[in-house]
């Protein structure tokens, strides 16, 4: 029996079947690869010809992958990633610096470490472009499993149940780049705001506000592990917000170091001079990673913005050690005065009653003045004597 060759794929095809996966219809898997539609239709039906099978079925005006394009497309991925490498690599030997970088990061990322990622590779390596989207792990890790995104910055939580970091990010590779402490956030005359640490159980009986449903969720777990169940009362995603919702005494919450202290709160803390930042007894955190393809590290726009990433999340890690003490030491101090200034002052002693003064004496009379004796006339004054003569001396 004559044994079948294996269908012939070429890199091309493989493109455009992962770009009609992506973009969901050959019109837009044209135009994000710069082809005309004609161009696209004419590599699938070479592509189908070659495979003996069909990519494509029409589905009303549409079309949609086949069960053979599907597989094409899981590959699609990989084989781009690594003609990406390959080019990256010649052109760093040509002496090139180009290429692109699409990053994902989570919005309190989006205020403190893309900022300087992108200032930083625009000075260190201007021909890298980097484009940018805000979302939260699960859908920035999607991004980065269907090709819509190079390198995307998440978080996880200890023990978390959704953590996108599992199932879905399989045969992704994660990088941990560090710990992000979580943080109470307290009105300063709260009777815990100047402790150094705080024990989640002491605020069983607190109004809380909660955040998005991942962050809320965390803090559902940590206060079930304390023995009690947080009211949660108010809910916002604006770190802005919160603050000042607890600087009115509505509530206390709970936000990252990260928000807190190297970004978003400086300013608001100082517009808000009534909140105390405390960590918990327990030092919870989240940590922070970095998601990409197998393979992205070998292109080299990738490779470059992975190190200057961790580079840079590490002294962003720093700074916000460093302005997390100095907000300690401001809201300690906030705290110390709210409470005295809270403090009853204690009542003043009455004064004792002063005693009556006694009755003056009445004054003796004056003794009549005795006559003054009369003047004795003055003795004529002698008269002044004239300027002298001038005396002029003549030669005759």
């Amino acid at each position: 029996m004559t044994p079948v060759a294996p269908p012939v794929l070429d890199a091309q095809s493989l493109r455009v079947v992962g770009a009609i996966a992506a973009h969901g219809s050959i019109t837009a898997a044209a135009a994000a690869l710069g082809y005309s539609q004609p161009a696209v239709s004419q590599h699938l039906k070479r592509l189908e010809q070659r495979i003996g099978m069909a990519v494509i079925e029409r589905v009303g005006r549409g079309v949609r992958l086949t069960e053979a394009g599907r597989l094409l497309a899981r590959h699609a991925v990989t084989v781009t990633v690594a003609l990406e490498a390959a080019s990256g690599e010649l052109a760093e030997l040509q002496g090139l610096r180009a290429g692109q970088v699409r990053l994902a990061a989570f919005p309190s990322a989006s205020a403190t470490i893309v900022p300087r990622l992108i200032a930083d590779l625009r000075s260190r390596h201007p021909g890298i472009t980097v484009t940018y989207v805000e979302a939260e792990p699960p859908e920035a890790v999607a991004l980065v499993r269907e090709d819509d995104a190079d390198l995307a910055i998440t978080f996880s939580y200890p023990g978390d149940r959704v953590d996108p970091h599992r199932a879905s990010a399989h045969g992704l590779v994660v990088t941990t780049l560090r710990r992000d402490e979580m943080l109470l956030v307290l009105p300063a005359g709260h009777a815990h705001a100047g402790d150094d640490a705080v024990d989640l159980a002491d605020l069983a009986g607190e109004n809380w506000i909660g955040g998005c449903p991942r962050c809320r969720g965390h803090l559902l777990e940590l206060c079930e592990h304390s023995g009690f169940t947080p009211r949660i009362s108010y809910e916002t995603d604006n770190t802005a917000a919160v603050l000042g919702l607890v600087a009115a005494g509505i509530g206390v919450a709970m936000l990252p170091a990260l928000a807190v202290g190297a970004g978003l709160a400086p300013a608001s803390v100082a517009a808000h001079p009534s909140v105390s930042i405390r960590p918990t007894l327990a030092r919870d955190h989240r940590t922070l990673h970095a998601v990409t393809v197998a393979g992205a590290a070998g292109v080299p726009a990738i490779a470059a913005t992975l190190r200057r990433l961790a580079a840079l999340t590490a002294l962003t890690a720093l700074t916000a050690l460093t302005a997390l003490t100095a907000l300690t030491a401001l809201t300690a101090l906030t705290a110390l005065t709210a409470l005295t200034a809270l403090t009853p002052r204690s009542p003043r002693s009455p004064r004792s009653p002063r005693s009556p003064r006694s009755p003056r004496s009445p004054r003796s009379p004056r003794s009549p003045r005795s006559p003054r004796s009369p003047r004795s006339p003055r003795s004529p004054r002698p008269p002044r004597p004239g300027p002298s003569p001038t005396r002029l001396d003549v030669d005759v």
